[in-house]
């Protein structure tokens, strides 16, 4: 078993507010998980656990305490079955399909639920705290069904794994193997849990498995915001394009700030300082002289996007609300998902946005009849051999399906609200579904860069060829110096598979660092 990591820096949970790269770094295990020791902080928890028991032995009425579910909420539950309770709630959410998070993933979802339940107002015990954190510590990971959730009562089935895992049930991955949870937790001292009453609810009622995927999605969308921008800046060049599409006193005058900031990334990319050509082309066609319209749009809301998925993360959001200092239960809906539902949308959109910016370019640069002098399909065969190599025209046709099926999923997800429940649950977010579309928008759009990464290296090296005096930039010649060191240059047809899953796993990784601002 692999050692228990205690040289990572700590993010401390229940201190104040995390950001969505606290999320990020736990879920990468580039940092370690800390449940706050403060003693008021671990009072205001037992508060809330001890006001629930005494409602309980006041015969107090609490919705999801001493009555059913949902719909359900009118039966009353007999006081000697209300511990059993919790447990028929995960139990009988265990219908979940489709693929397994993966590991950051569900790392992700175990930060999101332990944030929310650490806000103090869900009248849960320390010791569940205390047994997310543990999940996290030795990275004991619930298998996480993606489907199934509506986004609104929480994510119910998805997060019912948590809630199982923490009380020994179901399956996880520990070190890459999958185990019975009750296996995993004693190989690390840990007993499973027996929920307390309104436990099984504060898990579940929630919104932590779309604000977790939000979270990585942000993450993914911010990185390839900048990485369309150098690709753009190595198109431009490749296709002896104009520069000054991108000067500063043009871009005075439209003072989108994220717009501005994309000129300002290109300008500096392509030392646009210096004076034009004589033969340099009045305008080039919209994928590059529009290129800060369409990637500004994205690099504009992404502030948007952190603050609601931020303040989501930071919330208590399940149902009912126990304030342990004003003694209230406080029934609601928290649990709607509806802001994430919001960002995940547009987000994915945005997204899919660059892919079809990626695309349109990558078609100048493999026509001959637009790409100023450039061999077709960008294949550096001469001579007799070149009749039969092919350079990227397949590469082309991948890029075209990877774009469409990136922008067929754009059609917002929140719009398709269902009525579940006996119609309890009569509008509900589609926030999960929303997340896990824009995550697989994201997806598409990464391998659609990575074929442009390969379509820079090819351009750039096929233009050093016909322009012998171009100079290249510090950062863009670094960079293309690094993309030569992982694709020789295609002459002869090859396969470029593997090539392009280096890629994107250099991509998901951040391999390449990509501007200050």
């Amino acid at each position: 078993m692999p050692p228990i990591r205690t040289d990572l820096l700590p993010i401390t949970v229940g201190a104040g507010r995390l950001r969505i790269e606290d999320v990020v770094m736990l879920a990468r295990r580039e940092r370690r998980v800390e449940l706050n020791s403060d003693p008021a902080f671990r009072a205001r928890i037992g508060r809330g656990a001890a006001f629930v028991d005494r409602l309980i032995a006041e015969d107090g009425v609490v919705y999801g305490v001493s009555t059913g579910y949902g719909d359900s909420c009118t039966v009353t539950i007999p006081p000697q079955l209300v511990t059993e309770l919790p447990h028929h709630l995960y139990t009988y959410h265990g219908c979940g399909l489709g693929r397994f998070l993966d590991a950051d993933e569900a790392r992700a979802v175990l930060v999101a639920r332990l944030v929310s339940l650490a806000q103090g107002v869900s009248g849960v015990s320390i010791g569940l705290l205390e047994q997310i954190e543990a999940l996290l510590r030795y990275d004991i990971l619930p298998r996480i069904p993606a489907e199934g959730s509506v986004g609104a009562s929480g994510d119910l089935t998805p997060l019912s794994y948590l809630a199982a895992v923490l009380c020994g049930e179901r399956e996880v991955m520990l070190a890459g193997e999958v185990l019975p949870a009750a296996v995993a937790l004693a190989r690390h001292g840990r007993a499973p849990l027996q929920l307390r009453p309104k436990e099984g609810l504060a898990i579940m009622n929630g919104t932590a498995v779309m604000t977790a995927l939000a979270c990585l999605a942000w993450r993914r969308a911010d990185y390839l915001s900048r990485l369309c921008t150098r690709v753009t800046a190595f198109n431009v060049l490749a296709s002896a394009g104009n520069a000054h599409h991108f000067d500063a006193p043009l871009f005075a005058v439209k003072p989108h700030v994220g717009l501005q900031r994309v000129a300002s990334r290109l300008r500096s990319d392509l030392n646009s300082d210096r004076p034009s050509r004589n033969d340099q082309r009045l305008q080039d066609r919209y994928s590059l002289r529009c290129a800060p319209h369409v990637i500004g749009v994205l690099e504009d809301a992404l502030p948007f996007f952190r603050d609601t998925i931020e303040n989501e993360l930071n919330s208590a959001n399940d149902n009912p609300i126990i304030e342990p200092d004003l003694e209230l239960v406080l029934h609601g809906g928290h649990f709607y998902g509806g802001h994430i539902a919001f960002a995940m949308d547009a987000m994915k959109n945005l997204v899919a946005n660059l892919a079809d910016l990626m695309d349109r370019q990558m078609a100048l640069l493999v026509d001959a009849r637009y790409n100023h002098g450039l061999a077709a399909n960008l294949s550096a065969a001469t001579g007799p051999r070149a009749a039969i190599n092919h350079g990227l025209k397949a590469l082309q046709i991948s890029v075209s399906a990877w774009t469409a099926e990136a922008l067929k999923l754009t059609m917002p997800a929140s719009v398709f609200s269902r009525s579940t429940e006996c119609h309890n649950q009569d509008k509900v977010s589609m926030g999960t579904i929303a997340a896990r579309d824009c995550l697989r928008v994201l997806e598409l759009t990464e391998q659609v860069v990575a074929a442009l990464l390969i379509t820079a290296r090819q351009g750039i090296t096929l233009r050093q060829r016909l322009q012998p005096d171009l100079v290249l930039g510090a950062a863009l010649s670094e960079m293309h110096a690094n993309l030569a060191t992982r694709l020789p240059l295609i002459v002869e047809d090859r396969a470029l598979d593997h090539e392009l899953l280096g890629l994107i796993a250099a991509i998901r990784s951040e391999s390449w660092g990509l501007y200050d601002a």
